[in-house]
């Protein structure tokens, strides 16, 4: 059969994350959008910043929809801006870990084919050492940075498409070569919203704790769903429990993201210190990456109290899956949760048949939040038109 066109009506917007970032500077232009360390961003002045990063990359140096850069260092609102404003351009970050030795950082740049690489000084030793073939210029964060904004124009790049990748975070490469994961702005738009209604911290008058690694997407995800919102995120360039138990003792937090090790190593704290600051204005406290033993969610309820701890379960490729909500924190145990909104899982046996209940099986799950494949390794999908 011939293809038949696919009528696009005149009202039709990409779904991207810049174009709602736009959208909350335009409501309310000096509302504190991002705040890093002692850099406090307006939305105003966030979405200029966004823009003039996007003019620098394609007219400056020379990259063009469709093409990558990578970025590497810890959390920053240079990391942050990067990330957001060249994918509206149309450009995807694969997002290196700060950690990374000098030869996987080289592996990981070949593999995305980045043409720049935007970098923080601290990781200077092994971006030298790296000796990377296919970048054309390193970007170190700071003056030469600033002034690359400084010299570029402020115009809205407008060119990403819904089904554009808008970053690549890459696997940790415990079963093999890391790969590229694929995620979409559609896909991390439609988690955004899911994230906004299953835990109800993201709104405009919402505040979030930012401290997971930007360069892992659940990291990435929980620091730019507030901005999608518009509401504020306060970045942490690394987890301290003291400073984040401070942090959410002065009440200024609706929202926080955080790991099973975290939260341990926030409970070997003073037991005073922790009662001095249990108070906060919390709507939401999430947990993920690994289970959360049932002992440390009755340390958790017993000090921040009833109805704010979440346990999501998912991955990078897959995003959310499912959440054991607040109610059921302390009734349910070894339980995962019930699925997303949007979301439907099954859990299967080696030959594809669905286990009857009580039994174990591999869980698959179907979602719009699934990344578009894994670059470069034959499982790319082609968006529908």
């Amino acid at each position: 059969m011939p293809d038949v066109p696919v009528l696009v009506p005149v009202t039709y917007r990409p779904l991207t994350i810049g174009t709602a970032i736009l959208a909350a500077a335009a409501r309310d232009p000096g509302k504190l959008a991002l705040v890093a360390g002692e850099r406090r961003y307006t939305y105003a002045q966030l979405t200029e910043r966004m823009a003039r990063l996007a003019d620098a990359v394609r007219h400056r140096l020379g990259v063009a929809h469709g093409e990558h850069v990578a970025i590497v260092g810890p959390n920053s609102s240079e990391y942050l801006e990067t990330l957001a404003g060249l994918s509206e351009a149309g450009i995807a970050c694969a997002t290196l870990r700060p950690r990374l030795s000098a030869t996987d950082l080289r592996e990981i740049c070949t593999d995305a084919c980045a043409k720049v690489l935007y970098a923080h000084e601290s990781c200077r030793a092994q971006v030298e050492q790296a000796r990377l073939p296919q970048v054309r210029e390193v970007v170190w964060f700071g003056a030469g940075y600033e002034r690359l904004i400084a010299e570029a124009r402020p115009e809205w790049p407008s060119r990403a498409g819904e089904w554009d990748v808008f970053c690549i975070p890459y696997t940790s490469g415990t079963t093999g070569r890391p790969k590229g994961v694929l995620l979409s702005h559609r896909s991390r738009a439609l988690a955004f919203a899911a994230m906004a209604s299953e835990y109800g911290c993201f709104g405009p008058d919402d505040s979030v704790l930012a401290i997971a690694p930007l360069a892992h997407g659940a990291g990435a995800a929980f620091a730019l769903a507030p901005l999608f919102f518009g509401g504020t995120c306060e970045l942490l360039p690394r987890f301290d429990p003291a400073v984040v138990v401070a942090k959410l003792g002065t009440g200024r937090f609706t929202g926080v993201f955080l790991v099973p090790t975290q939260f341990h190593a926030m409970f070997e704290l003073d037991p005073a210190f922790l009662q001095a600051n249990r108070r906060t204005a919390l709507k939401s406290m999430i947990s993920n990456a690994s289970a959360l033993p049932q002992a440390m969610k009755e340390k958790i309820v017993a000090l921040w109290g009833e109805g704010i701890l979440h346990e999501t379960y998912g991955c990078t490729e897959v995003g959310l899956s499912t959440n054991l909500r607040p109610p059921d924190q302390l009734r349910k145990q070894q339980c995962v949760g019930k699925p997303f909104a949007f979301t439907l899982v099954r859990l299967l046996d080696d030959d594809g048949n669905e286990v009857p209940r009580g039994e174990v099986g591999e869980l698959f799950t179907i979602s719009p939040y699934l990344f578009n494949g894994y670059w470069q390794d034959g499982r790319r999908v082609v968006p529908p038109t």
